[in-house]
């Protein structure tokens, strides 16, 4: 009895992941783009995270004019600026930030469904 080694379970946290994320200065260096529901097939994307330094209302013209879409840059207190897109453009928006060179691949989250 002595010779086995008992391994008793662990409890496995689903979230230990994102609360690493969250928890060091890393986590301002993601950009992140989400897409919102909002009435019957309508849909928003926001964009968040962008450096400072960048122009906000020049990305978004340049978006705007890639996209065909309508779009604003809202003030939030919590998150800063954050960018809003009519339409689900988030894979639009990814690629476009990474062909601009605004940001690299590995530092872009896509959330939604």
């Amino acid at each position: 009895m002595s010779d086995l080694d008992i391994q008793t379970p662990t409890a496995f946290d689903p979230f230990a992941e994102a609360n690493a994320d969250n928890t060091g200065s890393g986590s301002k260096d993601y950009v992140h783009i989400r897409v919102q529901q909002r009435n019957g097939r309508k849909s928003l994307t926001t964009v968040q995270g962008l450096k400072k330094e960048f122009s906000y209302n020049k990305i978004l013209k340049d978006l705007k004019k890639e996209f065909c879409c309508n779009g604003t840059v809202v003030q939030d207190p919590e998150l800063g600026q954050v960018i809003q897109l009519q339409g689900d453009q988030r894979k639009n928006v990814s690629t476009f930030l990474v062909q601009a060179g605004i940001m690299k691949k590995e530092h872009i989250k896509i959330h939604g469904f």
